[in-house]
């Protein structure tokens, strides 16, 4: 009788580690499930979003109260976790003065405010969607803020022409990851309103790999050494929107923001 116990015993215990050794670890994307290209890629056509509180900080945050006292809560700021891999941004002593000032004047300073292009990798985790349509040479990234696009170029391209808002995208597969080799900014964006800016020696590696069928991991290493002392890297998941009709929406912001830079031109009223 004991020897058959043993023997039960065992037999699940085996059973137990085929299973274990058949189902995916957290995280991990059965090579099925994922939607394919005709050319075996990832396929990663359609709406994605970020949910997160990255763009009001990027860093670990507490909720705080908005620029305008006399509108209450409304533009006051959620509380949200760092979405930086240590919660620590390597800034030189000169650079982070800079950036707690920025801080300070968010609400008119701030880029977004403006209307101007998102930049890179702040165009990704904006609280709006955007649309990636890919091909076997080319991947559009189009956002719904300020109709902001980026094209990711897989095939051998040269340096940057000029340099920009959303940077020179070059892209490569690595397995089932897009890597996406960023370069040639303008040094105007921010990454946050929290202050957090960047210069013209910017430089990202981003990397999109499939978390499950409908999200995916983006991952993005920061370097800058006209501010920072060392790259750092920020991580989160995205989302794919799944209503039927998902789509991007106008949001042409321009003449939202036109008053706020341009009304003191405005000539005076005769008398």
């Amino acid at each position: 009788m004991r020897n058959g116990i043993i023997g039960v015993v065992v037999a699940a215990a085996a059973v137990g580690i085929v299973l274990l050794a058949l189902k995916p670890t957290a995280g991990q994307v059965p090579t099925s499930d994922f939607p394919r290209t005709t050319d075996g890629k990832p396929n990663f056509n359609g709406i994605w979003q970020a949910v997160n509180t990255a763009n009001w900080d990027i860093q670990d945050h507490s909720a705080a109260k908005g620029p305008v006292a006399a509108l209450g809560a409304a533009f006051s700021v959620p509380a949200g976790t760092s979405v930086v891999v240590g919660n620590e941004i390597p800034y030189q002593p000169a650079a982070l003065a800079k950036r707690n000032e920025n801080a300070a004047n968010w609400w008119k300073l701030d880029p977004e405010v403006k209307c101007f292009m998102p930049g890179v990798p702040r165009a990704i985790y904006m609280p709006y969607p955007f649309q990636i349509v890919q091909t076997p040479t080319h991947i559009l990234m189009a956002h719904e803020f300020a109709s902001a696009a980026r094209t990711v170029y897989l095939t051998p391209m040269d340096e940057a022409p000029v340099d920009s808002w959303m940077g020179w995208s070059r892209g490569k597969w690595e397995g089932d990851t897009l890597v996406v080799d960023v370069s040639g900014f303008n040094g105007k964006a921010w990454f946050d309103r929290a202050g957090n800016y960047q210069t013209g020696t910017l430089h990202v590696v981003e990397k999109f790999t499939p978390l499950n069928r409908n999200a995916l991991t983006y991952e993005a290493t920061i370097e800058d050494p006209a501010l920072y002392t060392r790259p750092w890297t920020i991580t989160m998941p995205i989302y794919r929107r799944l209503e039927k009709d998902a789509q991007l929406l106008e949001y042409k912001c321009v003449e939202f923001s036109e008053e706020m830079l341009y009304g003191h031109l405005r000539r005076p009223a005769a008398k």
